[in-house]
């Protein structure tokens, strides 16, 4: 395996990394292999390539306010 350096982070978002690791029961070192293992699986382009398909599915349909449909479900 690799090893990365990464400079330059700000103390506030390594802290934030550090509880995020405590939660899951990870070393930091585990957490942020972890993060960027997911990250490297998306693939942005996947990901628009549904949008687009549902868009073209839903073109031309009516919907429905779903501000009134909210507002009506709160009076309940």
């Amino acid at each position: 395996m690799t090893n990365v350096l990464i400079r330059n982070v700000d103390e506030e978002i390594l802290d934030r990394l550090k509880v995020r690791a405590a939660r899951n029961d990870r070393s930091l070192q585990g957490e942020l292999v972890t993060i960027l293992e997911r990250a490297a699986r998306v693939d942005i382009t996947e990901g628009r390539a549904l949008a687009a398909r549902v868009r073209r599915r839903l073109a031309g349909r009516i919907h429905s306010d779903s501000t009134a449909l909210v507002a009506t479900d709160r009076r309940r």
